[in-house]
């Protein structure tokens, strides 16, 4: 099999993982749904190894519905302001806060449980450890809020 660079690239940006790691998993299963498999489970162990580490800066993002009448805050936190700042880190704080909006999640145990409103072959969890993976910092789901109109 023939490995692009375009081949590589995709499977880095979906997995986070390095552009040599990529590169040699696809030379050894020569499979781009395995190699992505592969990686991503890989990422997820990674991601496991990092949970103990302390998580003092992150962002706070607010989610308001167009409708006006519903409004959800979260707290998404890191271990370092420098990934806080990062994109992929500030997307996924967004997204946790539509998702707050749209769900209503009781506590940040059932909000990780909950499929991903955008893409419900994830979990909330899935977003954060992806996260994780990209960055390679401990990253978790701070305070959140979540206030209606009439509720």
């Amino acid at each position: 099999m023939k490995i692009s660079a375009d081949q590589i690239r995709a499977i880095r940006e979906e997995t986070g993982a390095p552009v040599m790691r990529v590169k040699k998993i696809l030379e050894e299963v020569g499979d781009e749904k395995k190699a992505r498999e592969i990686l991503t489970k890989e990422g997820f162990e990674k991601a496991a190894k990092r949970e103990g580490r302390q998580t003092e800066q992150g962002v706070i993002k607010v989610y308001a519905h167009h409708s006006g009448k519903i409004v959800a805050v979260v707290e998404l936190l890191s271990e370092t302001d420098f990934v806080a700042r990062n994109e992929v880190f500030q997307s996924c704080a967004y997204d946790i806060a539509m998702q707050i909006a749209s769900m209503d999640p009781k506590d940040v145990k059932e909000l990780e449980k909950q499929d991903f409103i955008k893409d419900p072959s994830k979990k909330i969890s899935d977003l954060v450890k992806a996260v994780i993976e990209k960055t390679g910092e401990n990253v978790k789901i701070g305070r959140f809020y979540r206030l209606e109109i009439g509720k």
